[in-house]
């Protein structure tokens, strides 16, 4: 793209060709349709899949009126983001999808927030299942509490279950309508072992505006010989990149002598985070490929040699690291993206041990677009509306070029997480860290109260609701773009 040449230049041709076949043609944009006009030529220019889209061709208009009546064909300026899709979920839901990760925004701000792991929300981070294979009603767990949220100061805790909102019972209907309220009141329930039964105690929350520290628990836990560093990180957002590498100093000063990286409730974010990260987490691989990056056939031609080695994600130099050759990745249903790369990332370099759940299998990412000069920075944005994308426009492999895992990362040992027992986030007790600890040590995990009733049919989760998307994000277009 070469984004403010390659971008303009396409521009230019296009209404070019559009005036050539009609001399009386306006080549600027209507006003009622400068959204969708906007939304076409993004994704004409870098979506993933536009080559697959026949809507998106270069040669589908004959003529700016013919361009301008199709734009005018769509009230919404999101309905014809999906329909300039390659087959989104929305309109395949039941496994046929190929693009399950774009998504359009009307306010780029809002955005921004959101993919530096700030949103609307009342500090409950939890998952809805279905109650039942088939089952239209919902259930909600409880997976952590955000500290100085809301929710902090109220009487709900990890594995608290409820099945009803304002005394409406959940349901996949109306689970979005009832949870996108500002305030609401949770209606708690008990499981007895074959039924979830409310229990007649309530929880009212109150959404504000919050920033998620996504390093939740940083701490060392001897056992025996071993020294073995446990993070939980639930976001990769780039704002925390050095208090991330302070934690990984801490750890390192400890003396660590193994590492467990809890991501089960990480959907992603930044990938030069990843890379970071798994540096953090190495260190004997100093600029070496940990990722590889191609987008779509009209970006990838012509790219210089030069341009193709800017594709290349590396290991980061002059961080906190702990040299490991093994890693313990603690993953659920809920895991993704540059979760995933993480663990895709590292496995041609070191030894890694994955515990719990498959992943979503998300090998593909994003940056946000803009309605500007470049399509990819705000440098003479538009002025009259706020809307911006995500669409996707990369996929990403490992350095040995495997990134073949849509149907998720399939863990080395498969454990799910139980409805009678979630245990208690960062003890030894809880039951995926102490099978992790267990695969350090040689020694049994720790004997506790378990049942083969895992959580039941994922349906979603809070941090997809209040925006924070399963994520695997460039801040800013590589600059052969």
């Amino acid at each position: 793209m070469k984004t403010i040449l390659k971008s303009a230049l396409f521009l230019f041709l296009f209404a070019f060709s559009l005036q050539s076949c009609e001399d009386n043609d306006d080549v600027a944009a209507p006003a009622d349709v400068q959204i969708n006009s906007f939304i076409w030529k993004g994704l004409n220019e870098v979506y993933l899949w536009q080559a697959d889209v026949p809507n998106l061709a270069d040669n589908r208009f004959a003529t700016e009126n013919d361009f301008n009546n199709f734009l005018k064909g769509y009230a919404k300026p999101e309905d014809l983001f999906e329909d300039l899709l390659n087959k989104p979920e929305s309109k395949y839901p039941n496994g046929d999808a190929i693009d399950r990760f774009s998504w359009i925004v009307d306010d780029y701000t809002v955005l921004e927030q959101e993919l530096s792991g700030i949103s609307k929300n009342n500090g409950v981070d939890f998952r809805l299942s279905r109650v039942a294979s088939g089952s239209n009603d919902l259930v909600g767990y409880v997976r952590y509490i955000i500290p100085n949220s809301d929710a902090s100061t109220k009487a709900i805790k990890r594995g608290d279950l409820f099945t009803s909102i304002n005394g409406t019972k959940l349901t996949v209907s109306n689970y979005q309508e009832l949870i996108g309220k500002d305030s609401y009141t949770l209606n708690l329930a008990d499981y007895n072992g074959s039924a979830f039964v409310s229990n007649g105690k309530s929880v009212t929350l109150t959404k504000t505006v919050l920033e998620e520290n996504p390093i939740f628990i940083n701490k060392v836990i001897t056992s025996g010989s071993h020294k073995i560093g446990y993070l939980m990180y639930n976001g990769f957002y780039s704002e925390y990149d050095d208090r991330l590498n302070q934690a990984f100093g801490t750890l390192k000063g400890q003396g660590v002598t193994d590492f467990i990286l809890d991501l089960r409730y990480n959907g992603g974010g930044s990938i030069a985070t990843s890379a970071k990260l798994a540096s953090m987490i190495t260190g004997q691989f100093d600029t070496q490929i940990f990722s590889k990056m191609t987008f779509n056939s009209k970006q990838m031609q012509g790219l210089s040699t030069a341009d193709l080695e800017d594709l290349n994600v590396r290991f980061v130099k002059n961080l906190n690291s702990l040299n490991m050759t093994t890693v313990y990745v603690i993953t659920t249903a809920s895991t993704a993206s540059a979760s995933e790369l993480i663990i895709n990332g590292l496995k041609p370099y070191i030894n890694v041990v994955q515990i719990g759940e498959t992943t979503v299998g998300k090998n593909v990412g994003s940056f946000t677009v803009y309605d500007s000069e470049t399509l990819t920075t705000k440098k003479g944005i538009n002025p009259n509306h706020k809307y911006a994308m995500q669409p996707l426009v990369l996929k990403i492999t490992n350095s040995a070029n495997f990134g073949d895992y849509t149907q998720g990362l399939v863990p080395t040992y498969q454990q799910y997480e139980s409805v009678l027992n979630y245990g208690v986030l960062g003890e030894t007790t809880e039951p995926l860290l102490s099978n992790a600890i267990s695969k350090i040590t040689g020694n049994a995990a720790k004997k506790i109260q378990t049942d083969s009733e895992p959580l039941r049919p994922y349906v979603t989760d809070s941090k997809i609701l209040n925006g924070l998307r399963h994520g695997m994000y460039l801040k800013t277009a590589p600059k052969a773009f």
